[in-house]
């Protein structure tokens, strides 16, 4: 029996993002849920790899993290806490890791200045971060939230506009404000919103953003595959392992 990863979407995206098809290269069941629109999440048993949350929007008052408004953020977190406690790979990218963040109790939303960032920008390692990340690297991102570091995690990477790119929690939880598992098609997607924010501060052109992305983003997904590689060999699962 082939072992599944849970990845829990935020959106009616396509499966075309890189974590999914590198796990599935890997092996390994993809088992897609989406909670905000009725999808449950049970009890993880031993078949659960790993877990990834996406992104997606993060509701505007962080008070409402903490109420029934966003019933999906409630079982998220949930699972999130079982997964943790179980010692399975948990992994989020920007909305999912506002969600891990929101599970070990830090802070998360706007930061001071109301500054977003949306296009390609470089994220930089902390000493501890160099275990896992290049020193610099340039990555997607399209927020306007941040998180805070919650007590005991290991800050990973910071970016000029925003302070906690990444962490890790323990050897199996990281939390990641960029976007390395965002395709070019995904990109393209968002950068044809109508809502995209283009006026808003700290937010690159499309002309900006293009050019940066032909430049880097065969080093984002490279990273990408090394970094879920590393942690499924780690975490001592194997796609077809019985």
């Amino acid at each position: 029996m082939s072992k599944r990863v849970v990845l829990i979407q935020h959106s009616h995206e396509p499966f075309d993002d890189y974590a999914s098809d590198t796990l599935s290269a890997l092996g390994f069941t993809l088992d897609w849920r989406r909670p905000f629109d009725g999808d449950t999440l049970e009890e993880p048993d031993e078949t659960v790899a790993a877990t990834v949350i996406y992104g997606g929007k993060d509701p505007a008052d962080p008070k409402d993290w903490h109420t029934d408004r966003f019933p999906f953020i409630a079982e998220e977190t949930r699972w999130v806490e079982r997964c943790m406690a179980k010692g399975i790979p948990t992994v989020g990218f920007c909305l999912g890791g506002g969600i891990i963040s929101h599970a070990l109790g830090a802070a998360v939303g706007p930061i001071e200045g109301g500054m977003q960032e949306f296009g390609f920008y470089e994220i930089k390692a902390t000493e501890a971060g160099r275990e896992i990340l290049p020193e610099s690297i340039v990555m997607p991102a399209k927020h306007y939230h941040g998180f805070g570091l919650p007590t005991g995690a290991i800050h990973l990477a910071y970016s000029d506009l925003y302070p906690n790119q990444a962490y890790r929690y323990g050897d199996r939880t990281f939390a990641f404000q960029f976007h390395p598992e965002v395709s070019e098609p995904f990109f393209r997607r968002w950068q044809e919103l109508p809502n995209a924010p283009w006026d808003r501060p700290g937010v690159q052109s499309r002309a900006e953003q293009d050019r940066i992305a032909a430049e880097h983003r065969p080093a984002q997904r490279a990273w990408l595959d090394g970094f879920l590689e590393t942690l499924m060999q780690d975490s001592s699962t194997l796609g077809s392992a019985a």
